[in-house]
C-alpha cells in the first residue's frame, strides 16, 4: 500500500535526575558533597533512508520515544545518557508541526538528518552547588522534562520525469515499457490510484526516475476524484510527459484541462518543462487524425514542434525518441530550489515569559521556563525550595504575583504543582 501522508507524536527522553550525596568513608565521615550529574536524555531524529519510498511503516506505529537519561550516582559519577531515537523516511518527506502547520523541514537528500525533539539536559548533582559559603549543599536538580510533540508526514515523490494525462490515458503501460515497475493495468480509468515509480536505462550511463502520477479529472485541485492527494507528487518532478488518449474524442481538450488543473494546484506546475505524446497511435483512426491533432498543438496549446510525438506504449513506436528527448528538456532544466530543512525545534516565543491568571481555585502562573524549574525541583528538600524562591524572584514572577494581590495562604498552580504562597 503506498501511504503518503501520516500524524506521529514524538518524544524525546527526559533528563536523569541528580543526586544529593555526601561521601562517607572510613577515617574521613565529614566527607563533602559528591552526588553526581543526570545523564542527557535522548533526541528524537528523523533521517532520509534511500532504501525507502512510502510512509507504509508507519501504519502500525505513531507513537516514537527517546530513551531516558540516567540519574546520577555517588562519587560524583554522571548517570548514562539516553539514546537517540533514529526515524527512517523515504527521499521527499517533509515534516510539519500538526498543531502550528510550520514547516520543520524538507529532507530530499540521502542521511540527511533533521532533529524534531530535543533530549532534557541532566540534572546537577548537589556537588555542582558547593560554594565558600555553602560547601555542604543538600539540593540537586531532577532532570529536565521530555519535548513531546505532534508531526504531520506528507511524501512528495522526487522523479526526474512524471507522467500526466486523463485516466487510461496509457500512462502505466508506458511506464512498464520504460522501466522494471509493475504497475496495475486496465482498460477503465483510474486503474492507477496511487503515484508508480520505475527507473529507465537510456544507456549504460544514463538513467532517469520516472513516475506515473495518477490520471487527472476535471477539479482534481478541489480533491475531485484521486485530487490533490497526487497534484503533490508533480511539484517534485522537474520534467513533465503529458500523454494524451488518442482513442478519445478531443485530445485538444484533454491536454487543456489537465494544464488548467496544474495551474490551479500550484501555478508553476504550467511552468515545468512538457514533452507531449499521442498515445495510442497504432490504431488507424488516431493515425488518421494525427496530422490535424498536431496542427492543432501547435496552434491552440503553443507546443513547439521538436516537443510532440506520436507513439503507441503497445507496440513500442516512437517511445524511446519521446525518453530521449524528456532527458534533453531535463538537462536544459536547472535543479529544484529545495526548502533549507531546520536543523532543531526552535520555540518562537521567549522561554522567560510568564502569565499569571487567577481562578476561582487560585492563582496560575503558566510559563516555559518557570513550568520547567518546578519540574526540576526536589519538593522535599528544602534547600532545593529555597533555590525555586530564588528563581521566581529572577524572573519577576514573586513580584508579580504581589502586585496582581496574592495574599498569604493563597494557592499557586505552577505546571503540574499546587504551592502554598507564604511571605
Amino acid at each position: 500500500m503506498f501511504i503518503d501522508q501520516v500524524d506521529i507524536k514524538v518524544k524525546s527522553g527526559a533528563g536523569g535526575n541528580g543526586v544529593i550525596h555526601f561521601r562517607r568513608e572510613k577515617f574521613e565521615p565529614r566527607g563533602g558533597p559528591d552526588g553526581g550529574d543526570g545523564g542527557r536524555g535522548g533526541d528524537v531524529i528523523i533521517e532520509v533512508s534511500q532504501i525507502l519510498n512510502t510512509l507504509s511503516s508507519f501504519r502500525h506505529q505513531s507513537n516514537y520515544q527517546a530513551e531516558n537519561g540516567n540519574n546520577g550516582a555517588k562519587s560524583n559519577m554522571t548517570g548514562r545518557s539516553g539514546q537517540d531515537l533514529v526515524i527512517n523516511v523515504p527521499p521527499g518527506t517533509l515534516i510539519f508541526d500538526k498543531k502550528s502547520g510550520e514547516l520543520l523541514g524538507d529532507l530530499t537528500q540521502p542521511d540527511q538528518r533533521l532533529i524534531v525533539a530535543v533530549g532534557g539536559r541532566g540534572g546537577r548533582g548537589n556537588a555542582r552547588f558547593a560554594n565558600s559559603r555553602d560547601q555542604a549543599p543538600r539540593h540537586a536538580e531532577k532532570g529536565e522534562p521530555a519535548q513531546s510533540r505532534e508531526l504531520r508526514l506528507e511524501l512528495k515523490l522526487i522523479a526526474d520525469i512524471g507522467i500526466v494525462g486523463v485516466p487510461n490515458a496509457g500512462k502505466s503501460t508506458l511506464l512498464s515499457i520504460y522501466t522494471n515497475a509493475k504497475p496495475k493495468i486496465a482498460p477503465y480509468p483510474f486503474t492507477t490510484i496511487e503515484p508508480n515509480l520505475g527507473v529507465a536505462d537510456l544507456d549504460s550511463e544514463t538513467s532517469l526516475v520516472i513516475a506515473d502520477i495518477p490520471g487527472l479529472i476535471e477539479g482534481a485541485h478541489e480533491g475531485v476524484g484521486l485530487g490533490f492527494d497526487f497534484l503533490r507528487h508533480i511539484q517534485r518532478t522537474r520534467v513533465l510527459i503529458h500523454l494524451l488518449d488518442g482513442a478519445n474524442p478531443d485530445p485538444i481538450i484533454d491536454f487543456a484541462q489537465i494544464n488548467t488543473e496544474l495551474a490551479l494546484f500550484d501555478e508553476n506546475l504550467i511552468n515545468k518543462p512538457q514533452v507531449v505524446a499521442l498515445n495510442k497511435i497504432d490504431l488507424p483512426e488516431v493515425r488518421d487524425r494525427w496530422p490535424e491533432i498536431q496542427k492543432m498543438l501547435k496552434k491552440r496549446g503553443k507546443v513547439a514542434p521538436e516537443n510532440l510525438f506520436a507513439i503507441s506504449a503497445i507496440t513500442g513506436e516512437g517511445i524511446q525518441e519521446l525518453l530521449w528527448r524528456a532527458y534533453q528538456r531535463l538537462a536544459e532544466t536547472p535543479p529544484l530550489e529545495q526548502i533549507q530543512s531546520v536543523p532543531v525545534y526552535r520555540l518562537e516565543t521567549d522561554p522567560n515569559h510568564f502569565l499569571i491568571r487567577q481562578d476561582a481555585d487560585g492563582w496560575h502562573v503558566k510559563g516555559v521556563a518557570i513550568e520547567r524549574a518546578a519540574q526540576m525541583t526536589y519538593w522535599e528538600e528544602d534547600a532545593s525550595i529555597r533555590r525555586f524562591q530564588r528563581i521566581l524572584q529572577t524572573l519577576g514572577i514573586d513580584e508579580a504575583l504581589r502586585k496582581a494581590g496574592v495574599e498569604e495562604g493563597d494557592t499557586v498552580f505552577i505546571g503540574d504543582f499546587e504551592l502554598e504562597w507564604s511571605d
